[in-house]
């Protein structure tokens, strides 16, 4: 199946492995967490191409992004990727997020249930719940050194590419803006979602306990599931087949394959 009109040069989403999938298979759309960008997710574009159209968004920033300025608010990046999603909403899309990117999924599915109808389905990885609310250090607002020990301490960039200068005069701006957007986000209280949901975290993570993680179960009246992984915030790249499983079995939940005959 080619692409909706609009989405092939769209800078918000990247298609890696492009599948033929028939109208009613789903579109998995993939939020990278702060500091993220597209490719970290690659492996799991290609390993779940073959269960969905995977999506994967990039922010401003990064990348091919480099030179753009992105928002600095969890709506400013709703926002953009709603507005990257409109030639996708015919199809059954199920929103993936890790970490920031799973505050951006959840606000999204909230937005589109309140315009009418929301996504088939909630993966949300890496992220305590926004009633889990933690009174900690706004590394947005302090120096680079204080930002860049944080990804240390995640594992989530390689050490070596971290101690070039280079690099991180690359990097910072943008991980400065995502930790701002989700630093300053808010949960505003409203109705649970219509919107069946699976939860992923790490058991040892540091940003989302499990109990943390597994209080995003008063935030939906739709199915819910949880499922935790041995290994820290970013357990998803050393658990990675585990992973890829877990998802492909939410997908065949949330988006049932039609019946033959």
């Amino acid at each position: 199946m080619t692409a909706p009109t609009g989405t092939r040069r769209d800078p918000w989403i990247r298609r890696f492995h492009p599948t033929a999938h028939p109208p009613t298979a789903p579109v998995l759309v993939v939020l990278p967490h702060a500091g993220g960008n597209a490719s970290f997710y690659f492996p799991f574009s290609r390993d779940l191409a073959a269960h969905a159209e995977v999506l994967t968004v990039q922010y401003p920033g990064r990348q091919e992004r480099l030179g753009e300025t992105g928002p600095d608010t969890v709506d400013g990046l709703v926002d953009g990727v709603e507005r990257a999603l409109l030639p996708w909403r015919e199809r059954p899309v199920v929103l993936f997020g890790h970490s920031m990117g799973a505050v951006l999924a959840f606000e999204l599915a909230r937005r589109w249930e309140r315009a009418g109808e929301g996504p088939r389905g909630l993966v949300l990885s890496g992220r305590r719940s926004p009633l889990a609310h933690r009174e900690e250090a706004a590394l947005h607002l302090q120096g680079d050194d204080a930002l860049i020990g944080q990804l240390t301490a995640l594992v989530g960039t390689d050490a070596g590419l971290l101690a070039d200068p280079e690099f991180r005069e690359l990097i910072l701006p943008s991980l400065r803006s995502d930790y701002k957007a989700v630093e300053t986000y808010r949960y505003e209280p409203g109705p649970p979602l219509r919107t069946a949901m699976s939860v992923l975290c790490g058991e040892s993570d540091p940003r989302a306990s499990v109990a943390e993680a597994m209080g995003w179960r008063e935030l939906t009246g739709a199915a819910f599931t949880f499922r935790s992984f041995p290994g820290g915030h970013f357990y998803l790249a050393e658990r990675h087949a585990d992973v890829v499983r877990a998802v492909a079995e939410d997908l065949a939940s949330f988006v049932p394959a039609p019946a033959s005959g």
